[in-house]
């Protein structure tokens, strides 16, 4: 007769081809499973809508470095024109104070360099004097000052100043025929116009211009007149 031994409980009921120890874990395993799949879930879901927020946020600041930088690229640019504008408005000022300096002073020289003309017309520019003189007239040429005025050139309002006036049979309009002092321009700018005497054609020379073609038209009248007139009717 068997007896029960005491204080051992009895085991349960494990299936077969698996050990008693692997009860308890398959048994919680499902309770785990979908506790962690819960918890995943939940967790994927706030970081996706964090990294949405940071996304808009950061085009948003790069919407406004990128308008910022256009801005400041535009106040650039203006300020570059202006200063090239200045620099160009400096220069030809500078320019503009060069020449009339240049100007003032090669005025200044004009009665020595018409003394110095009327010298050589009298064959008086000899010597030392001659040097001097011929040094002169070449280092006003060298600054650009520029001698204008001959005889026989129409006469221009803008660049001559007539002191003579007179008539002559073999000009066909206002010329000059004597340059009583020659007249001086620095560049474009006239320093002093040339003064000469000037002659107009005649006015009886432009008279008989006109009446030529009446005259030549006088032998075929004589003709007319000759074969008893013209045809009447």
């Amino acid at each position: 007769m068997t007896e029960e031994t005491p204080g051992f409980d009895e085991k349960p009921d494990v299936p077969s081809g698996a050990t008693p120890d692997d009860a308890e874990p398959q048994a919680a395993s499902p309770t785990n499973g979908s506790a962690g799949s819960t918890g995943s879930s939940t967790e994927g879901a706030a970081p996706a809508g964090d990294a949405s927020a940071q996304i808009a946020g950061l085009t948003a600041q790069l919407d406004q470095v990128r308008t910022a930088l256009g801005e400041r690229t535009a106040d650039l640019q203006r300020l570059q024109a202006e200063y090239q504008n200045y620099r160009r408005r400096v220069e030809r000022d500078r320019i503009t104070v060069k020449e009339i300096a240049i100007a003032n002073l090669l005025t200044e020289l004009l009665p020595v360099l018409d003394d110095i003309g009327r010298a050589r017309e009298h064959g008086e520019l000899v010597g030392g004097f001659k040097s001097v003189a011929e040094s002169l007239e070449t280092v006003a040429a060298k600054m650009g000052l520029q001698q204008f005025g001959k005889e026989g050139e129409p006469f221009d309002p803008t660049i001559h100043e007539a002191l003579m006036h007179s008539y002559a049979p073999d000009v066909t309009e206002t010329t000059c025929v004597a340059i009583l002092q020659p007249g001086y321009r620095f560049g474009e700018r006239t320093i002093r116009p040339a003064r000469v005497a000037v002659a107009e054609p005649q006015p009886g020379a432009q008279t008989v211009k006109g009446e030529e073609p009446s005259e030549a038209s006088a032998p075929g009248d004589e003709k007319d007149k000759e074969n008893g007139g013209p045809d009447e009717g």
